[in-house]
C-alpha cells in the first residue's frame, strides 16, 4: 500500500512513527490533526502525548486546533504578525487577559485581529 493510499488518520500515525524512529530530543509537529475528524484527532493527540512521554522528549506543535493544544501541551505561545503576543501554562489560556488569545481561543471574527477575506 503506498502512502496516499492510506487514510489522513494512517498517514499521520506513519508520521508519526517515521519521527520517532530515530529517538530525537524534540519532536516538531505542524498542523498535527488538521483534515481529521474529532475522534481520529483525540487519538493523534493521545500517541503524541504518549510518544513524549516515553521517548522524555520535547515537542513543539503549530496548530490552531484548540481542543489538540489544550490536551498535548504544557505552554502555549500564540504568535502573531510574526511576534509572540502571549505565552503562559496551557491552564492559563481562558484567563490570560489578553485580548488577541481571547478572540482566537473563542473564534470571534471581531478583536483586534482582523480577519483578511
Amino acid at each position: 500500500m503506498r502512502p496516499i493510499e492510506l487514510s489522513g488518520g494512517m498517514q499521520k500515525r506513519a508520521g508519526l512513527a517515521r519521527a520517532i524512529i530515530a529517538k530525537p530530543d524534540i519532536l516538531f509537529f505542524d498542523e498535527p490533526t488538521t483534515g481529521l475528524d474529532p475522534i481520529t484527532a483525540d487519538a493523534i493527540n493521545d500517541l503524541i502525548v504518549e510518544m513524549v512521554k516515553e521517548l522524555g522528549c520535547a515537542a513543539v506543535s503549530i496548530t490552531h486546533d484548540m481542543p489538540s493544544a489544550r490536551k498535548i501541551a504544557d505552554e502555549i505561545a500564540m504568535l502573531h504578525n510574526g511576534k509572540i503576543v502571549w505565552r503562559g501554562p496551557t491552564a492559563s489560556l481562558d484567563t490570560s487577559g489578553n485580548a488577541m488569545v481571547d478572540q482566537f481561543v473563542a473564534g470571534r471574527a471581531e478583536g483586534p485581529i482582523q480577519a483578511v477575506v
